[in-house]
């Protein structure tokens, strides 16, 4: 259980911050870039939960709690990947319950014909600016991939985010009838 009592620390004055082993890491570092991009995705979808109601809702009120999950992961250097007691890491099976949710939600929806555009309705909306910040996170993550290890099932994780919240705007916008669709050109 965490227990926050005081919540400044004056440790960060430096320009430094604490990973979950102890160690310090510049606030600009990839992997707090990465942490930072993950925070604000929470945040961002976090919004998106004010305007959705059952099924919608609950899935997104779970994947806010596995995105702090994916924090936490992102937050412990190394390269054992395990979860354990003490370690937080993301696993193959929130991978597979977004994969489960994809397919089910798209089951419902007629393909698309063109892209779309962020909007429809406000929840739509919502959930599209959303999955716009799971993308940066996405980019983030895959920075620091390049530079460090990251676990597989997190890299995975943050990817398979997006694509779901990209069919749950279409599901929250009636099924797809209410997405904008995107004309080429159109102001040409």
């Amino acid at each position: 259980m965490v227990k926050l009592n005081k919540i400044y620390t004056r440790t960060g004055d430096d320009g430094t911050t604490g990973l979950v082993d102890g160690s310090r890491l510049p606030k600009h570092a990839a992997r707090m870039e990465a942490v930072g991009a993950v925070d604000e995705a929470n945040a961002a979808l976090g919004l998106a939960v004010q305007s959705l109601k059952g099924a919608p809702r609950d899935d997104c009120v779970r994947l806010q709690n596995d995105l702090f999950d994916l924090g936490a992961d992102l937050a412990t250097p190394g390269e054992d990947f395990e979860p354990s007691d003490m370690v937080l890491r993301i696993v193959p099976a929130q991978v597979d319950w977004l994969e489960q949710r994809i397919d089910a939600v798209n089951a419902d929806l007629e393909p698309l014909t063109s892209f779309i555009l962020p909007g429809g309705s406000e929840a739509a909306a919502r959930l599209h600016l959303a999955r716009t910040s799971v993308r940066r996170a996405e980019r983030a993550v895959s920075a620091l991939a390049a530079q460090e290890p990251v676990n597989p099932a997190a890299a995975a994780f943050i990817n398979r985010l997006s694509d779901y919240l990209f069919v749950l705007c279409r599901a929250v916008n009636d099924g797809g009838a209410g997405d904008v669709l995107w004309t080429p050109g159109a102001n040409r």
